[in-house]
């Protein structure tokens, strides 16, 4: 795992991490991602990043509030990002009005690295399996992504 630091990311409450949110970056490539989860600007970032060939980005400590499902809502909460930890895939993810995309399949290494990543977190906080969820799930009149082809 290689340690990258986002400015990207606050103090969580005392409320306790219950989930995990899988996200794709919607971008052309990793490195671009990594640029941009990684920008003061961009007011984004994930706790990891997951590249094509599987290497795995920390990016956020996971004591910390990393800045990744925006607003968002699963039964009674409100604040996801407070209760969760997220994990960028990198893939082009679907077009949309400015940017033209071939969303692909995610690769097997990816995939891989992505279960033994999971694995870890879920048994660290505890997470119920019925908390682990996709973008899409959590912000579901704006986002698509992990989309159709996560496996």
């Amino acid at each position: 795992m290689r340690g990258v630091k986002s400015p990207n990311y606050n103090e969580r409450s005392d409320a306790g991490i219950k989930y995990l949110i899988m996200h794709y970056t919607g971008m052309a490539s990793g490195a671009e991602a990594l640029i941009r989860l990684c920008d003061a600007k961009s007011e984004v970032a994930a706790h990891y990043l997951i590249e094509e060939n599987g290497e795995v980005y920390s990016l956020v400590d996971e004591s910390h509030r990393a800045w990744h499902s925006g607003v968002s809502k699963w039964e009674d909460d409100e604040d996801i990002n407070d209760r969760s930890i997220g994990i960028e895939l990198v893939n082009p993810g679907h077009p949309y009005p400015g940017y033209e995309s071939d969303y692909v399949s995610f690769p097997g290494a990816q995939m891989e690295s992505l279960i033994s990543l999971s694995q870890e977190i879920i048994g660290r906080h505890k997470i119920k399996p019925w908390h682990v969820l996709g973008h899409s799930d959590v912000a579901w009149r704006r986002k698509i992504d992990p989309g159709e082809l996560f496996d």
